[in-house]
């Protein structure tokens, strides 16, 4: 199996990007209509909250099955943490694991989505938090699309490794694009689809 042979690394799908963290809303989605985006999500995805449903349905845990938080990736805590990415190989159309992390994905129905996000509770349970949709920029762009795709008026983060830096900040994949969306309401919805959720821990995660 192609995907249980993968090597993603702990920060498979981390964003390091301070920015990032800091979005003002768009005025193309207001408040309303980004919460409300978000709700349809997450009633769409509602049968997820049994890890079970979503093994069954083809998602496994990127190995090496790490909780990803903004800690663990040298980021300020206060950001919080994404969990562990559970991921649909067929979605992201994986077609390499060497030299890095290659496919053919363009999946972007957030209704459907090829990632989903559970950090772990203090009783080993696992609980859905939110999902992720992530495109490969090259079949992106062959798919005739030059700008990125969007959620809410909100552009998706763009990752590519920067070759004259140490840090690898696509972290062993092609360059892409990716979305994170979480469930527990904020006071701006649009801060629900930063790349790490203050409302999320992996304090539990052993």
């Amino acid at each position: 199996n192609i995907m249980r042979s993968m090597q993603f690394g702990a920060a498979g799908f981390a964003i390091g990007i301070l920015t990032l963290m800091t979005l003002v809303l768009p005025t193309s989605a207001s408040a309303h209509d980004v919460a409300a985006e978000i709700e349809k999500v997450r009633l769409a995805t509602q049968r997820f909250t049994d890890v079970k449903v979503a093994l069954a349905e083809g998602y496994i845990p990127a190995p090496p099955g790490d909780c990803i938080s903004a800690a663990h990736e040298g980021l300020p805590a206060a950001w919080g943490a994404m969990g562990i990415h559970y991921i649909h190989p067929k979605m992201l159309k994986i077609t390499a694991t060497e030299p890095r992390v290659n496919g053919d994905g363009t999946h972007t129905d957030f209704q459907n989505p090829a990632i989903l996000l559970y950090p772990p509770g203090a009783d080993g349970s696992l609980t859905l938090v939110g999902v992720e949709n992530l495109v490969f920029l090259h079949a992106w762009q062959a798919a005739g699309n030059q700008a990125p795709p969007k959620l809410a008026g909100r552009s998706w983060d763009t990752m590519a490794d920067n070759a004259s830096t140490a840090q690898d900040e696509a972290h062993k994949f092609e360059p892409h694009y990716d979305q994170h969306l979480y469930f527990k309401k904020m006071k701006n919805p649009m801060h629900q689809l930063n790349p790490f959720s203050p409302n999320v821990t992996c304090k539990h995660h052993k």
